[in-house]
């Protein structure tokens, strides 16, 4: 195989006339080669090229690896970036955690159109593939790595799926590449490279063209997956709201095997990774079909399934922000905790407060609303806020999360919900830009 009109044909599918190629430079062997082919590409197209490496500090030799690979980068020509990341691994492997981080740091250097390249070989693709199996993955799972994808602003595409480690090794010897050798990849300690060094060999000496075969039973799996995808794409679009919300009535009357993929559609749509079996059972049943008065909640890696107004929400986790509290003046504007943006008070002559009234008393800004009452002005009677929180419809966990302007111990206003009937004026606006 010519390595580089294999590399070429590839890219050259998914490049469009601004594209700019970002390679994910590790430094290893596979990312070392796709530098080799991606100068020489660079070098006769002309095109706009970036080499990323991301330092995660998990080696003592991670300095010497960042330094070696700016000066292979800056010999190919090849603009170059460094970046270093923390990690934090809590609930995740430090292997998932540096993983994850990868490619958040990744994504910010892909523009619109632009591909990023990732070295991941057919060897690379086996050995997902026997770990899907192992772990009783169905069709998504055993489609492993897909040639191409979308990623970020452009696309992710891997342009040495089809060829094996040994011909990589082959063309490495043969330019008089160096590379770096991450220690780590010896440690049988870890599932794939058990596979890598006990199992493969086993099955490439008894069966040469095995690794072919499974490119091509993941290419089948993959396929599948598409045309089911293809297939219930109308009805999930009938089942998801403007809100990204999923209707339970909708699935209710749908066959278990139906509704389980649709629910995997939806959180796949989301970004979120598949779940397990378990998980999409409880899922339906332990929050879908909760009690009424329930406030059902399944935690997934990143986010948490919740229920409201008989509909299911894919709700982003975060800090508990109920002891925040800050002072706020006429004209400041406030950063809120958390990415809740910023709250203006602001004076205005088409504005809903009063400001003679707000003046009364020292204004602060909290998210704890436990024991507070307010009268809006659009009701006819004072209640708690837990009751007005329901009757305005605002799901449960977005109630700890919602800016609650006090003056004195009276509750004025709640940001883009109500203002108290002592309020009320045309001088003075509460915006929270979000």
């Amino acid at each position: 195989m010519d390595l580089y009109q294999s590399f070429s044909s590839v890219i050259e599918e998914y490049l469009a006339p601004c594209s700019r190629i970002v390679l994910a430079f590790s430094g290893g062997i596979d990312s070392r080669v796709l530098l080799s082919l991606l100068a020489r590409y660079q070098q006769e197209t002309h095109r706009p090229t970036l080499a990323v490496h991301v330092h995660h500090g998990l080696s003592v030799n991670a300095d010497e690896w960042a330094n070696q690979c700016q000066e292979w980068a800056a010999q190919s020509d090849v603009p170059f970036i460094l970046e270093k990341v923390q990690l934090d691994a809590s609930g995740k492997s430090i292997e998932e955690c540096a993983r994850d981080e990868r490619y958040k740091v990744l994504a910010r250097h892909v523009n619109e159109k632009d591909i990023l390249l990732t070295g991941q070989h057919g060897d690379d693709q086996l050995e997902t593939f026997l770990l899907a199996l192992k772990r009783g993955s169905g069709p998504k799972g055993l489609s492993a790595m897909a040639a191409s994808k979308p990623f970020s602003n452009g696309r992710l595409v891997r342009p040495l799926l089809k060829v094996r480690r040994e011909e990589i090794e082959q063309y490495a010897q043969h330019h008089g590449l160096s590379w770096v050798e991450d220690e780590s990849n010896q440690d049988t300690r870890f599932d794939r490279n058990y596979i890598r060094h006990h199992i493969s060999p086993v099955i490439d000496a008894r069966w040469p063209h095995f690794t072919q075969s499974v490119q091509r039973s993941a290419q089948l799996c993959a396929e599948q997956e598409l045309l089911l995808d293809e297939l219930l794409q109308d009805k999930l679009r009938l089942l998801v709201n403007s809100d990204g919300s999923l209707a339970i009535q909708g699935m209710a009357d749908l066959s278990a095997l139906m509704r389980a993929r649709l629910i995997r559609m939806w959180l796949a749509n989301a970004g979120q990774r598949m779940p397990s079996r378990d998980h999409l059972d409880k899922i339906w049943h332990q929050v879908a079909l909760a009690k009424a008065d329930a406030n059902p909640v399944l935690n997934l890696t990143s986010a948490q399934v919740r229920r409201f107004n008989r509909r299911l929400y894919l709700v982003s986790t975060h800090d508990d922000i109920s002891d925040w509290s800050h002072d706020l003046g006429l004209g400041d504007k406030l950063e809120l905790p958390d990415r809740l943006g910023h709250l203006t008070l602001q004076a205005t002559s088409t504005g809903s407060l009063s400001l003679s009234a707000l003046q009364q008393a020292p204004l602060r800004i909290i998210f704890n609303p436990e024991g507070l009452s307010a009268h809006p002005a659009e009701r006819g009677h004072s209640r708690k806020l837990k009751k007005l929180f329901q009757e305005y419809q605002v799901p449960s966990w977005e109630r700890r999360r919602r800016p609650i302007l006090m003056c004195g111990d009276k509750v004025a206003a709640i940001a883009d919900l109500f203002i108290d009937h002592h309020f009320i004026g045309q001088d003075c606006e509460l915006i929270w830009s979000k």
